[in-house]
């Protein structure tokens, strides 16, 4: 036999709020945001913390990641951080890559520019020499 609906609200109603979870993807929090949800989670008094992280929809090791920041780097260390492997060149370094792919690339069109050059020098000597060993065109 089935269980019966219930149409009535429970007996017990929590006054603490849940957010619902994003869908979205990963969420990001600013450094204020951290350095207010670690000032709220100082003033918490016994037993409201477990209230504080859900109401953030958080967890505890956050809490501890972001404390460890804050300690080593002070608030500088609380501003979100790219994922992944730290870039090896900043963007001097990269500006710097560039200009010097770019200086390669002309060296070597120079030395094709300067190769025909001189193959221009020695045509031109060629056909005057030819000029000079032909005998006068008479008509």
């Amino acid at each position: 036999m089935p269980k019966p609906l219930r149409t009535s609200p429970p007996d017990t109603v929590s006054s603490v709020e849940v957010r619902a979870p994003r869908t979205q993807g990963r969420r990001r929090f600013s450094a204020a945001e951290k350095q207010r949800i670690l000032r709220a989670a100082d003033a918490c008094a016994h037993g409201e913390l477990g209230a504080l992280l859900r109401r953030e929809g958080i967890y505890h090791s956050q809490l501890t990641d972001w404390r460890v920041q804050l300690a080593k780097r002070g608030s500088d260390g609380l501003q979100p951080q790219r994922p992944g492997p730290a870039p090896k060149h900043d963007a001097k370094d990269r500006e710097i890559q560039s200009l010097n792919n770019k200086v390669r690339k002309l060296e070597k069109e120079l030395i094709i520019v300067n190769g025909l050059v001189d193959l221009q020098k020695k045509v031109q000597a060629m056909f005057s020499a030819m000029q000079q060993d032909a005998p006068p065109c008479t008509r």
